[in-house]
């Protein structure tokens, strides 16, 4: 059976005596020793890591990746601006979006990265602010990701332009007088070395055909093993042929290209969990399964629902007593059907029974590796549920609310 990892049973009891479940709970050492693992990424000539946001966009988490010396990717707008009035310095924002803003003239004066993904973006940085700098996100052709929901690079991929159409963005540039300073690439995740010494590869050929660049962004997608049997990236390993590739462009070239990395689920996914309750015990006969109902759900985790994605399980009982394990059917509080915490892997609509300690009613759950497209990916106001809040325990071993349980009457406060 899976193991805390760094919440122990009676500071989970502690928790929950404070602060109503379900809540999530970040813990701020872990959030930091992965910010000093990106950071040492292999490079040749300069590194700049850049957290993807949309992991998990919190003040408190951006304030502290921020003080710890990394930079922001931004896939909206609307992000731009949450990183903004988190204290962040526009110049040290890249957005890469699939939409581009309204305001994205105000955006470039202020100094935001902006990478264009297709012609039509490019067109338009160049309609709005002509002469400007820029950057370019091409699909380079390949991907890697453990399902079409998390491969992001290909021929199946909506996400960058597709890189046979190099001589149409040099065509916008000139047409605009624009600078392409930046490529960026993002393939999605893995963590096969040579996956990456390839994609080095392929995105340095790009780089060469836009001579004014000096940055390539690689982007993230480094594979985190939520599950004790899952393979978690090593930046070390895969760094290292990355930081050959461009050591031997610049033998071949002259040009000394900065390293851009733009990791998400790497730097927050197992500094993070849920505490929920368990509300119910119920089970369908000697022939069905064992239900155990809590009350978080696709409310706060998405992703078993979505992708048919693992996260470990353990029952935190009340009373602290030896209980036996049995098998069991983990569910949310949304009356769905797909809500669901223990699908089969891969497969969102199979039951997959977990065997965890025997649960009553009351009992705690901990459902653990929920740090990244958990509390920014659900099913917010689903059945009408609230948000729920998120606490930071601290280095000293402090707990702090960093984001407060919704209101209830928020739901409904700006119907008209």
């Amino acid at each position: 059976m899976d193991t805390l990892r760094f919440l122990t049973p009676d500071r989970t009891r502690e928790l929950a005596a404070a602060e109503a479940t379900p809540f999530f709970v970040m813990d701020q050492a872990t959030l930091l020793r992965r910010a000093e693992e990106t950071l040492a990424f292999p490079n040749a000539f300069g590194l700049t890591v850049r957290y993807a946001m949309k992991a998990n966009p919190t003040r408190a988490i951006l304030q502290l990746f921020h003080q710890a010396g990394l930079a922001m990717d931004a896939s909206s707008g609307f992000e731009v601006h949450r990183a903004i009035a988190a204290g962040i310095d526009p110049e040290h924002i890249s957005l890469s979006a699939q939409e581009l803003p309204d305001d994205l003239g105000s955006l470039i004066d202020l100094g935001v990265k902006i990478n264009a993904t297709s012609l039509r973006q490019l067109e338009t940085v160049g309609r709005t602010r002509p002469g400007c700098r820029v950057g370019i996100r091409f699909n380079p052709g390949l991907g890697s990701g453990g399902s079409s929901r998390t491969n992001v690079g290909g021929p199946a991929s909506a996400f960058g332009l597709w890189h046979d159409y190099v001589p149409q963005a040099q065509a916008l540039l000139q047409t605009h007088s624009l600078l392409c300073e930046r490529i960026h690439t993002h393939i999605g995740s893995g963590s096969d070395p040579k996956v990456w010494q390839r994609v080095a590869g392929m995105s340095l050929d790009l780089v060469r055909q836009f001579p004014d660049v000096t940055v390539l962004d690689l982007g993230g997608g480094y594979k985190v093993g939520r599950m004790p049997d899952e393979v978690s990236t090593d930046l070390q390993e895969v760094g290292a042929p990355v930081r050959d590739a461009f050591e031997a462009f610049a033998e071949e070239t002259g040009r000394k290209i900065h390293l851009e990395i733009e990791p998400g689920t790497f730097l927050v996914a197992n500094a993070g969990a849920i505490v929920c309750s368990i509300q119910d015990v119920i089970d369908t006969g000697d022939e069905g399964y064992t239900f155990y109902r809590t009350d978080s759900g696709m409310t706060d985790i998405l992703r078993p629902s979505l992708y048919g994605a693992q996260h470990p399980l353990i029952v935190v009982p009340q009373e602290v007593t030896a209980h036996e394990s049995s098998p069991a059917i983990v569910v949310g509080h949304c009356c769905e059907s797909g809500d669901l915490l223990t699908p089969a892997p891969s497969d969102p609509e199979a039951l997959a029974p977990r065997e965890l300690l025997r649960a009553q009613t009351g009992d705690l759950l901990v459902i653990e590796g929920a740090g990244a497209y958990c509390s920014a990916m659900c099913a917010k106001n689903y059945n009408s549920f609230p948000v729920s809040a998120e606490l930071l325990l601290e280095e000293d071993g402090r707990s702090r609310v960093i984001r407060q349980r919704q209101p209830l009457a928020s739901l409904w406060a700006d119907e008209c």
